[in-house]
């Protein structure tokens, strides 16, 4: 999957004007890279588009025109762009009531190691979690993190040639598993490996 440049950025002042019409294209397609595992968890598996539209965002929101700047979000935001040979997602975590949130994070320390995919009868590919930075601490696990799925060309041959594929999070405290993972989810998941 190609990397986002500066030459596929809009400048502040084209993406003023752009920013509903491709506000509301990059949430149609963020919807068919959702994935909701049980009540309290969600995946939402990145691509080019989700991270040029979080680089957008970031540039409009802080201000952003200086060439170090827009290097800067490049860097963070490229990392989360699947590269042919994996899968990338942003795990949520979500309770409503602020009590029930820290509770529940207080007990889900760890889950951010527990979600895997599976291809067909392969076995589970288990979730690398948070390689740029812990978001955990000695009591608590954040409610949000970055997840990569490693495939092995064997994996990603059998994706090809229509394996099926399950996505699910084993905790003691939680546990969800999506068998199979819907049709459009898996249609853009295909497109985001290598040929």
């Amino acid at each position: 999957m190609p990397l986002i440049t500066r030459d596929s950025l809009l400048t502040l002042e084209a993406y003023a004007r752009e920013r509903h019409s491709f506000r509301a294209r990059v949430m149609a397609h963020k919807r068919q890279r959702t994935l909701a595992l049980g009540e309290h968890v969600t995946l939402f598996f990145e691509d080019e588009l989700t991270m040029r539209y979080q680089i957008q965002e970031m540039l409009r929101i802080e201000r952003i025109f200086e060439a170090l700047g827009i290097q800067e979000e490049l860097d963070t935001y490229n990392a989360l762009v699947p590269d042919g040979n994996n899968w990338k997602a942003t795990m949520m975590i979500e309770y409503p009531e602020v009590a029930q949130r820290v509770h529940w994070l207080t007990l889900l320390k760890g889950i951010e190691h527990r979600v895997w995919i599976q291809v067909a009868s392969f076995e589970p590919v288990w979730a690398l979690a948070d390689e740029d930075m812990t978001r955990q601490n000695e009591t608590k696990t954040s409610s949000v993190h970055f997840l990569r799925f490693p495939l092995t060309p064997p994996l990603i041959a059998a994706l090809q040639a229509g394996a099926t594929l399950a996505v699910g999070v084993e905790h003691p405290h939680y546990a969800a598993t999506i068998h199979p993972v819907p049709p459009a989810l898996h249609q853009a998941l295909l497109q985001d490996l290598a040929v």
